[in-house]
Parts: structure tokens; sequence; C-alpha cells
């Protein structure tokens, strides 16, 4: 994923063109490595995303919608403080670096115009993004905190001066021609293109590959023609933006002859960034939230089986109930043959046909008779026990259903629906409920996913049991469509019509299928019917339904499908 310097040439190129005089109306932290500033521009509105996520640090405008938390952090805070309101002066990279530096033109407490500094460090897992006073090149603030003990090139603290990260003995290709670029490869050494990386600022190994192969093992001067040939491009911002699939999917802004795999062209960087990076950057979030989430549900689903398997124990030992009945009975009928002290007594079997002897120990130290109320006893309690464990059972076979399903709910979960999941489990007591500010912010109505079918007709999706649950029992109206895989944890669906076409009917069926544990199977059966005959009982967990009446159809699920109809 070569986000090099020449793709930040490429960015800050068409953010100059875009956003160049704009205004900033909006900020917003949605996690602790991405901001997201709405800019006012050339009479639109645009969502510019700075990303220092250790493997997918970037920078572009998009179309994504993030989720917010509740509290701004405080680096959006002090953003908001500084550059609230503030326009955009100038967007500049330097040198052919991975840094773009956002130059606002802002108030300062009093009134007077400011200069701020907003400096993007896209470097893996060194990136940053940092807040400067730009007449005092002091640090305001800055979204990760270095201090001494962890560089000692430079700090990155309030107050501290702000130092460039250490420059490299490279070549700036913007202002090098071939021929320079040539003296410096040792040809007899070999790995031309790990050399061009060594030599030249900005060229990632995805590019000096591409230059290599055009190449095509030629002479000298083959290799400073092909240079310059890429260079050109980058110089003259002739770009081609580009995501290559095979097997592994690669992009960049220059077109790669070398890649003969299947490729997607896009009319702007930004696009191709924003359709690369989306659905990557989204699971990679989701895997970070629900990390803890997933540990904490295993663990409690590993103790419930746990559980469940003692349970079946004591359950085969109270299925010997009636044997110490049987004990407890033939002993008081044959009391006269029991001696004080015996161990041990032979006494006939009448329950037995034939009327065979049976052996039945005793306890030297209790009378014969305390001996019979012995097996009546144990008979008791293991009938009694029984009936509990029973219900114990059918119990945790409920918890260990409803864990499950948790688990296959958090697999297609959104970072939205992630908070929802954790929110139900305080509620239900399994995590301790929050204390303070979050109390008082009001409960937000969950909000199902909406996919469009091939006539038109809007289905509905429960991404959790609280969307599943204000999906069937609230929202839904009595005469609409009721989708669930049968007899397998998944998703609500509910189709927004009495009497749907069997196109739409179908296409429900495979949304069930997909948000379901058979998400990867064939041949899924679905169980469709009318809400009204969809109930909850008593007392049941989150989501929990039984329902009648019902048809069952059999789909096969196509993530393809899935994303073909979900609502723009």
């Amino acid at each position: 994923m070569p986000f090099d310097g020449i793709v930040t040439r490429a960015v800050t190129q068409e953010l100059q063109e875009l956003l160049q005089s704009g205004r900033i109306s909006k900020i917003y932290q949605p996690t602790t490595t991405e901001l997201v500033f709405t800019v006012r521009s050339q009479g639109k509105n645009h969502s510019l995303l700075f990303s220092i996520h250790p493997s997918y640090a970037r920078i572009h405008l998009t179309e994504d919608t993030y989720v917010n938390p509740k509290e701004p952090p405080m680096f959006c805070m002090v953003l908001r403080k500084h550059l609230g309101g503030a326009s955009i002066r100038s967007i500049e990279q330097d040198k052919l670096e991975r840094i773009i530096i956002f130059t606002f033109l802002t108030r300062n407490e009093i009134g007077d115009e400011s200069e701020k500094q907003l400096i993007v460090e896209l470097m893996g897992k060194h990136s940053n993004i940092i807040l400067i006073n730009k007449d005092t090149e002091k640090i305001i603030d800055s979204m990760k905190h270095i201090s001494m003990s962890q560089n000692r090139h430079r700090t990155i603290l309030p107050g501290a001066d702000y130092i460039k990260p250490p420059e490299q003995d490279k070549l700036n290709p913007l202002f090098t021609d071939g021929e320079e670029v040539i003296k410096r490869i040792d040809f007899n050494a070999g790995k031309i293109d790990l050399q061009l990386v060594q030599i030249l600022n900005g060229y990632s190994p995805f590019i000096t590959k591409e230059i290599v192969h055009r190449a095509n093992l030629g002479d000298i001067s083959t290799y400073r023609e092909k240079f310059e040939e890429v260079n050109h491009q980058v110089i003259e911002n002739i770009y081609q933006p580009t995501i290559y699939t095979n097997g592994r999917e690669d992009f960049h802004v220059i077109e790669m002859i070398s890649r003969t795999s299947q490729k997607q062209l896009f009319e702007s960087v930004s696009e191709m960034l924003d359709t690369f990076y989306s659905g990557k950057a989204e699971r990679d979030r989701v895997k970070q939230q629900a990390k803890d989430l997933s540990r904490f549900i295993k663990n409690e689903l590993n103790k419930n089986e746990r559980k469940l398997k003692k349970h079946y124990q004591t359950l085969k030992r109270a299925e010997k109930a009636e044997e110490y009945q049987k004990r407890g009975e033939l002993l008081t009928a044959h009391l006269h043959l029991v001696q004080p002290g015996d161990k041990k007594v032979l006494v006939v079997d009448y329950y037995d046909p034939e009327q065979r002897e049976m052996e039945i120990e005793l306890n030297p130290q209790l009378s014969p008779s305390e001996n019979a109320q012995r097996f009546y006893k144990t008979y008791q309690k293991l009938k009694n026990s029984r009936k509990i464990v029973e219900k114990e059972i059918e119990k945790t076979r409920e918890e260990i259903d409803y864990l499950d399903q948790l688990l296959q709910q958090i697999e297609v979960a959104s970072v939205e629906d992630i908070e929802e999941i954790r929110e139900e489990l305080r509620e239900e007591g399994y995590l301790k409920k929050q204390r303070g500010k979050n109390q008082k912010n009001k409960v937000q109505k969950p909000n199902p996913e909406t996919y469009i079918a091939s006539d038109g007709t809007i289905i509905l999706v429960g991404k959790n049991n609280k969307q599943n649950e204000y999906l069937t029992m609230k929202l839904a109206r009595k005469n609409e469509i009721w989708l669930h895989t049968k007899d397998i944890p998944g998703s609500h669906v509910v189709i927004r019509d009495s009497k749907p076409s069997e196109q739409t009917l179908m296409e429900a069926a495979t949304l069930a299928a997909y948000f379901s544990k058979s998400q990867n199977s064939s041949s899924v059966p679905v169980d469709y019917t009318a809400i009204r005959h969809v109930k909850k009982p008593n007392g049941a967990k989150p989501g929990y339904v039984i329902y009648d009446n019902q048809k069952t159809i059999y789909v096969t699920p196509s993530a393809d499908f899935v994303k073909e109809r979900r609502k723009k």
C-alpha cells in the first residue's frame, strides 16, 4: 500500500485546487488516529480525512461517514479552539516527503489575525498531526505526544519548538536529472529497485520496481530514460489514479505498466484512496473496538459450556434416583435379615422377573432402618436435583445461544453497532454500567440498516439485538414480512411490504442468510412470516423471539449482493 511521496504530491495538488481559501466549519475526531474536517469551499462542503493509523496513514477527501464519540477528545477541542472558522491560506508538501503543511488564517483571543499551521506527517507508525504557531514555530498540541525519552532528536509536546523529522541523504527527484541518479547506482551490486529507494526521496519500492520493469534489463541509458519518463509525470503532475487487484490490492497515481492484473481507474486521487482504504480502515476500527468485547463474550461462553457439562454430569447421577428408591424398598422388606454391624445384605429382588438376589451395601454404623432411610433420602435428593438441573440446563443453553449470537453480530458489526452491543451487555448486567457524564446523554434510537430490493421495496436489517428488538417489536407493522435464518443465530430482517414479490422475498432472505452464522454456507434455510406472528416471551433476552405460521426458503449468501443493495 504505497502511500509514498508521489501519492502525497498528487493529493496535495488536488487539495490545493479544491480547498485553497476554504473555511473550516466543523472538526471531529472519530478515533484516536483520525480527524475529519468539514471545509466549505467553492460553494460546497468537503469532508477531509486525516489518519495517522500505523498501517493506513493517509489524507484525502472522503465520502464515508464516521461515528463520533459523545465527548470530543482533548486534541479535537484544541483544534476547534484554534482552527474553528479559520480559512485555508495554503496547502504545501515538504519537498517530496510524506509531509503536508496546512497554513490557516485565524484570529486570536483579542481578535487579531494570526497564522497557525497543521503539519501532517505520514510516516507509518511514526505518523503524527501537529498544530503549531507559525510565527514562533512553537507546538500548540499534537495528536501523539513524544517525550525526550522516546525520541532524543525531537520532542513533540505542547510548548516545545517544532523540529522537522531528520532528513535523509537522498536526491529530490523534483530537481534531479537522470544523469545524477545513474551516477549513484552500482549496477554490479544488482537490486536496482532497492538502490533507487535509497537514492530518491519520496520514491517507494512499488514505483522503483516499475522503473526497473520498464528498463527491462537494458543498458545504463535505458535506466536513465525510464527514470526520466516516470519522473516527468511526477514533475508535470500527470496522474492516473488506479487500484490494481491481483490477489493483493495496490494503488498508485502513476500508471503501472508492470501490473497486468485487473485494474480500476478513478477520476480523482481522493476517490481512489477513499475506495481503497474505506473497508480496510472500517474493519480495523471495528476490530479494535470489538477486541476486548469479543474476548469477554468468548470467556463467558466458555464458562457456560463448562457449566453445561457439569449439569449433564449431575443429571446423569440423578438418573440413578430410582435405583436408590428400589434399594430402600428392598432393604425395608428384608430388615429382618440385617444384623447390627453388617456391611452388606443379600436380598431377593422382587422387581426382577426372575427374582434373582441382589447385594446391598450398608453402613455398619447405622441401624437397618437408618440404612433404608439413607437410600430414601438419596433418592429424594436426586429426584429434586433432576428437576432443578433440567431447568438449569435449559437456562444455560439459552445463555450459550445468546452469547453465540452476540459473537456472530460482532462479525458483521460497524463501530456504532459495537457500542450498542456494549450498552446491551451493560443493561443485561454482564458489564458494569458507566457512571458520570455519559449517563446523562439522551439514549438514541437503534438504527437498523436499510437495503433496497430490485423493485424498490425497502428491506431493513437489524445488526445487533437492540436493533433487532426495535425493528421487530416497534418499527415494523403487523402485516409486514419478517425473516430469520432457521435455527441459526442471525439478524432480524423486515420487508416493508405485506405482499412482496417472490424476487424481493428471495433478496431479503439472502440478506438474512448473509447476516447470520451461516454467512459462508450455501443453501441456508430462512423462515419468513408476518410480523403479527412474531412474539417475544416474557423475560426473554434482548432480540429473542418465537414465531409461527412460517414458511421456509433456501438461499446462498452473497457479499456482492449485500454491497449492491445497501442504501447509499
